[in-house]
């Protein structure tokens, strides 16, 4: 019998290659403790990202800022939306001792989405870049940010601070687009990242894309090209995975071996790194990503 909408498996039955060990190492122990009682969220939790044993094993996490509530419901995405409290002002000390607890010499911040506030949380990432720098001189910061509903001002409360790296993912190709983000906007994605150059050229910029949600190979390799006309120096891209059965259906598979064409193609446009594979999402061995970008 054909499976229907309703009674169809969550995702098909994983191929090899995406198959990872369990978390549950000393390391991954300790760094899940420290994150609870220091009252902070990671992405690498909430997105359910497949990578978090890995990760936390080298002591390398995403801190989520501005809460674990986003304002938006995109169709691939885990974290949970509905109303945010108002925002956390210790928040940035917070994540500063943290940082400094874990030794940490590179790290990454992002946040849900928060379009109930003015500046969307700018004012928010700002403060905890400074505060980093402030506990741990020396760390360097990169920040993965939404598109804060398109506002210059945001954008630029977040530039001052002077993050090492500036991310904003993209996420998929202009055509699945709406479906996928249905609160963002492809163009305006773009300008965001093309912005970002206009206010200071020398800040590397990153994006991301993620496959198998009914886009095509050609339409990857076209949102690529449009991401070097905006000169985005860094790209990740990686393999959707269903979080429910709320969420968009994988469309399919990516092989190993048609990532590293990706990867290729990506060499080839001019991007200063490219990190694909069936694995790979924004923050994977983003130290790695940002020393390409300078060298």
């Amino acid at each position: 019998m054909t499976a229907t909408p309703t009674d169809a498996p969550i995702r098909p039955r994983l191929p090899e290659w995406l198959k990872v060990r369990m978390p549950g190492g000393p390391r991954y122990i300790e760094l899940k403790q420290l994150m609870r009682d220091s009252q902070l969220h990671t992405v690498c939790e909430e997105a359910r990202c497949p990578n978090i044993g890995e990760c936390w094993e080298r002591s390398a996490a995403t801190f989520m800022i501005l809460g674990d509530i986003c304002t938006r419901a995109c169709a691939y995405c885990a974290v949970t939306t509905g109303r945010p409290g108002a925002p956390d002002l210790g928040e940035p000390f917070r994540l500063a001792a943290t940082v400094r607890r874990m030794g940490l010499q590179y790290c990454v911040i992002t946040s849900v989405n928060r379009d109930d506030l003015p500046d969307g949380g700018a004012g928010i990432f700002a403060a905890c870049i400074k505060q980093v720098r402030a506990a741990v001189p020396g760390c360097r910061v990169e920040v993965l940010i939404p598109d804060f509903d398109g506002s210059r001002d945001a954008l630029g409360k977040v530039i001052a601070a002077q993050p090492q790296v500036l991310n904003h993912n993209i996420e998929s190709v202009e055509r699945v687009f709406r479906r996928v983000r249905p609160r963002g906007n492809y163009r305006q994605s773009l300008e965001l990242l093309q912005r970002v150059k206009e206010i200071d050229p020398t800040m590397p910029t990153k994006s991301g894309i993620i496959v198998g949600m009914g886009e095509t190979v050609a339409e990857v390799r076209q949102t690529m090209a449009d991401l070097r006309a905006v000169d985005c120096d860094l790209l990740t891209i990686g393999q959707y995975l269903r979080p429910s059965i709320k969420h968009i259906r994988i469309d399919r598979f990516y092989t190993p071996a048609e990532f590293d064409e990706l990867r290729a193609a990506g060499e080839a446009l001019g991007f200063k790194h490219v990190a694909a594979g069936p694995l790979v999402r924004s923050s994977y061995h983003a130290d790695a990503q940002h020393d390409a970008a300078v060298a």
